[in-house]
């Protein structure tokens, strides 16, 4: 670095006020955001990066859900950058079982963390793309490419299924991310996502599969069962479960990427009435979530699953399995020795001292949908480590650090104007 450059890392260093940055992730928890209810949260972005200088709008996506999205233009000659980060939260904040701090929009601090629904995921993130743009604002820095902002809603990893669950808080996994994509978006080069990565260099990350796995049987009274026991359509699945469990566990060679292992989760069964136990099943469903690595064609994955099908109506004819695939979500990945990461790398080395380590998660992220429009994205961002039993939260002095590296590494990507 030149002495220069030095100087101005370190004045944009310092210019990260945590306090300030505390007060706007504070106000993005207060703002409740459950998927299907976003606007309120995407307007306040869109007002902060407003006051700012950016140019800033709101995409209605539909009634009740908008994206914010604020643009600096460069001087030329520097990449587009987009900073991008969803407003819905995992939980609504009304889930009984969830009784912590941290599952509620209630931002609180307790021992030099923060406390909320969405803080880690990922509204710390979005408060902290707010304080790059105003650290640059103070500081006169004016960069050669465009820097952009977007507050997006519909990331969760949710989806509408049958007419059970259907509406706008089921429509999740990517939602907010495809349409800024499609109505603007696409004009970044590169994109930082700060998904909780525990500030490691996430370049790659799975997609998944959502698949329904269905059996039938006959539907009678219980008085006329009697003798058709094999025939209930929960012990015929139930008959079959040894091999699908033992395509479960191949699932984890045959969907790894390098080090890291595939995996399926048996999310849901469903069959019969609670309310009626007097009649058998007609059908019992089994769902499954199948990863599928950022390298697999998401199409390859659901042609091993239908062999699966396959293979068990030649074993179980009477069972007639059906099934249905209804999330297609491809992963995504960025080489490792792209410029994007090369810049997080360098900022988080300067901020935290030491080497950024490098994965392939396994959750499934926005990423999936803007690279597929051609942004090469890398995520990056802070995390509180494993679920606490407590909810979301985060550490305020990592928050800072994590912010201070988004500020440097948006001057790296996009070049300092000599003008």
């Amino acid at each position: 670095m030149t002495a220069l450059a030095t100087d101005l890392s370190r004045r944009l260093i310092e210019g990260v006020d945590t306090d300030r940055l505390v007060r706007t992730a504070s106000d993005l928890v207060n703002i409740p955001s459950f998927t299907g209810a976003e606007q309120a949260a995407a307007e306040y972005v869109r007002d902060c990066l407003a006051e700012e200088g950016m140019k800033a709008s709101l995409q209605m996506v539909e009634s009740g859900r908008a994206n914010a999205l604020g643009r600096i233009d460069g001087s030329g000659g520097g990449q587009c950058l987009m900073f991008n980060g969803h407003l819905d939260t995992s939980y609504s904040g009304n889930e009984p079982w969830l009784t912590g701090p941290g599952f509620k929009p209630n931002a609180t601090i307790a021992d030099g963390r923060l406390w909320g629904l969405g803080i880690s995921n990922m509204k710390g993130a979005v408060a902290c793309y707010i304080e790059v743009v105003r650290v640059l604002r103070e500081a006169g820095v004016k960069l050669c490419g465009d820097l952009m902002v977007a507050g997006v809603c519909g990331e969760i990893e949710k989806t509408q299924f049958s007419d059970d669950f259907s509406g706008a808080e089921y429509r999740g996994y990517g939602a907010g991310s495809r349409f800024l994509s499609m109505f603007g978006g696409a004009a970044a080069d590169v994109c930082i996502l700060g998904e909780p990565t525990e500030n490691r260099v996430v370049t790659g990350h799975f997609g998944t599969l959502w698949a329904r796995l269905s059996v039938g049987g006959p539907f009678m009274h219980t008085a006329w069962s009697v003798g058709h026991l094999d025939e209930n359509s929960i012990v015929r699945l139930h008959r079959a479960m040894p091999q699908i469990l033992d395509w479960v566990r191949e699932w984890s060679e045959i969907g790894r990427e390098g080090s890291v292992e595939g995996v399926v989760n048996i999310g849901a069964v469903r069959g019969g009435f609670a309310w009626r136990l007097s009649r058998t099943p007609g059908q019992t469903d089994l769902f499954l979530d199948i990863r599928v690595p950022p390298s697999m064609r998401v199409q390859t994955a659901a042609a091993h699953f239908k062999n699966l099908v396959r293979d068990l109506n030649q074993k179980f004819p009477e069972c007639e399995f059906e099934s249905e695939l209804f999330v297609t979500a491809p992963g995504s990945s960025i080489a490792v020795d792209h410029p994007v990461v090369g810049a997080i790398a360098r900022a988080h080395a300067q901020v935290f001292g030491q080497q950024a380590e490098q994965e392939v998660a396994r959750w499934y992220c926005d990423g999936g949908a803007l690279s597929r429009y051609g942004i090469q994205t890398v995520v990056y961002g802070a995390s509180s480590g494993l679920p606490s039993p407590l909810g979301e939260n985060l550490s305020i002095e990592e928050l800072t650090a994590t912010c201070q590296a988004y500020v440097l590494a948006a001057v790296d990507i996009c070049e300092v104007s000599a003008s």
